[in-house]
């Protein structure tokens, strides 16, 4: 009995990785689409009197999804409901990424564009894992 959990456990976190760094590898793809296309149409990166380089949005939702990949992991051996405590906290940990964008020294456009570059990379990440996590 102990091997069927143990291996159901292992592909279900197999699963939930491939899934996981497939959905993190379009979203980091997904936010420099956003962010040069945002630039294209005028919209400054400028933040801070700096330029954020469209390699950079890639990146950075590359690292902040990892963690959100490991956090699902973590859920799926110790939450009662891993998809629905994923779900929550990952709603939440959105709704406090923008506050910096909010408070950020950059043009209101500018502003709007980093917003929307967390919503689309969680749009892509969150359901994808979550999905792969037991309800």
């Amino acid at each position: 009995m102990s091997a069927t959990i143990t291996t159901t456990r292992t592909s279900t976190t197999g699963s939930l990785v491939g899934t996981g760094l497939v959905a993190i590898a379009l979203a980091s793809a997904a936010t420099a689409v956003v962010a040069a296309a945002g630039n294209a149409a005028g919209i400054s990166l400028d933040v801070g009197g700096a330029p954020i380089p469209v390699s950079g949005f890639a990146m950075l939702t590359a690292f902040f999804s990892l963690i959100g990949l490991a956090l699902a992991i973590v859920l799926s051996y110790k939450a009662r409901r891993p998809r629905l405590t994923f779900v929550r906290t990952t709603v939440a940990l959105t709704v406090l990424s923008l506050m910096p964008d909010v408070t950020a020294d950059a043009a209101t456009a500018t502003k709007a564009l980093l917003m929307l570059t967390h919503l689309v990379a969680a749009a892509i990440v969150v359901p994808a894992i979550a999905r792969r996590l037991s309800a």
